[in-house]
């Protein structure tokens, strides 16, 4: 395992019963990319408990963020979700995947397609002011169970575009997209059922997806990896080797491949 550093427990925020987040100092010397994800974990009878996560604090942050799903008997997560201010965790020193925008095509539009805590990685990568340099439009597409669940959407709706650093690059040019299956709400329905369908770039009042003009990134469960990634192959979209080679979309192989 790659060499570890200690990094303390800032705040933490408990979305519901399913869902926390928090902060930790970061390491100055520590870099990263945004989409990069990092083995974190606890020492519990003494040894390291690691499992990846996304980090979701952009790249040039003082503090770093991750966001969770809390899992009763999860041998990490289960320890994890009780963690308060001031308390250790350990951090690995080498950040890696392949959930970057640099493996993508040049192109108009970027889909950031996430389901659940898969929303991490793009929280990062819509802070980023590349992403603004290489696309005209960025939507982020955050398909949940119950409106419970959706986590950052007042940050995404409405903190970041008036963000008074941000906001600049962003008002007018990232759309935030939440849809909820299991629960009435402004958007419902699958993502996959959305894209295939047309009414997720309707409802946006953006043109189709076309693989020529537009770019992709998914994160989510295996299946939901699998289905997305079979939607817009359908479609004509190439997928990024991950090996530095350009793709019209992006997945976390890491990720895929468990």
């Amino acid at each position: 395992m790659a060499s570890l550093r200690t990094e303390s427990v800032l705040s933490v925020n408990h979305w519901n019963d399913r869902l926390f987040s928090f902060r930790t100092t970061r390491d100055p010397s520590f870099r990263f990319e945004s989409g990069h994800f990092v083995m974190l974990g606890m020492r519990l009878s003494g040894k390291p408990l690691m499992r990846a996560f996304s980090i979701a604090s952009p790249h040039y942050a003082d503090e770093l963020e991750f966001f969770s799903i809390k899992v009763p008997d999860g041998p990490l997560t289960s320890q994890l979700q009780h963690i308060v201010p001031g308390q250790d965790i350990v951090v690995s020193n080498k950040p890696v995947g392949t959930l970057v925008i640099r493996d993508l095509r040049p192109g108009r539009t970027l889909y950031l397609f996430a389901t659940g805590t898969g929303l991490a990685p793009f929280l990062s990568i819509v802070q980023d002011p590349e992403t603004y340099e290489k696309f005209e439009n960025v939507v982020v597409a955050h398909g949940v169970r119950t409106v419970g669940e959706l986590a950052y959407s007042n940050f995404l709706g409405k903190e970041l575009p008036e963000h008074p650093y941000l906001g600049e690059l962003v008002a007018g040019r990232l759309h935030y997209y939440p849809t909820v299956t299991r629960e009435a709400f402004r958007n419902t329905g699958r993502l996959t059922g959305l894209v295939q369908s047309g009414k997720l770039a309707a409802d946006l009042d953006l043109p189709a997806l076309d693989p020529r003009l537009d770019r992709a990134m998914i994160c989510g469960s295996a299946a939901m990896l699998r289905d997305m990634s079979g939607v817009l192959d359908d479609l004509g979209f190439e997928i990024s080797p991950g090996t530095g080679e350009l793709g019209d979309y992006v997945i976390e192989r890491a990720f895929a491949e468990k």
